[in-house]
């Protein structure tokens, strides 16, 4: 995989969760910023280069720095960006989530191995656990043939300490 995808899936529309996430940076700024999903379908658009600190002074007076920025990186360090930001047609968008610039090669392909992780992980994740064989209680030898003896018709006489 070193190679940027070549094939569009077009617009990668933001889910439920990805609106939360937004709503999580929205609700510490002064003002809703056009770049982030206000409702589910809409999409999600990869962020141009220094948004952060255009992100900043939009900060409301009583909400932290270390807050905006932990929002932040949750919304762009999930699937669903990382799918977006390694499409071959992504554009970098502007606080008003206006196309500034094309993403780079090197940081499609970033995104695309970040993405292709993050789904390996959830893959498996989802995967059913196989429960491991719950293994056979040890008996001691005169147990064994005890149980032997009995036919295995019940369990061995528990021993007297």
């Amino acid at each position: 995989m070193d190679k940027p995808w070549k094939i569009s899936r077009g617009p990668i529309a933001a889910t439920e969760l990805d609106v939360e996430k937004a709503n999580a940076i929205n609700v510490l700024l002064i003002r809703p910023v056009g770049v982030l999903p206000a409702k589910a379908g809409d999409p999600v658009l990869p962020f141009a280069v220094g948004l952060f600190n255009e992100l900043r002074p939009l900060l409301k007076p009583d909400a932290g720095v270390t807050t905006l920025r932990r929002a932040t990186a949750a919304y762009v360090h999930c699937r669903r960006y990382y799918f977006a930001s390694a499409q071959p047609d992504s554009m970098r968008h502007s606080l008003d989530g206006e196309p500034v610039e094309p993403l780079s090669s090197e940081d499609r392909l970033v995104a695309q191995k970040r993405f292709l992780s993050l789904k390996q992980t959830t893959s498996k994740a989802d995967a059913p656990e196989e429960t491991a064989p719950v293994p056979a209680p040890l008996l001691s030898k005169s147990e064994q043939i005890r149980a032997a003896l009995l036919g295995k018709k019940g369990t061995p006489p528990a021993r007297a300490g």
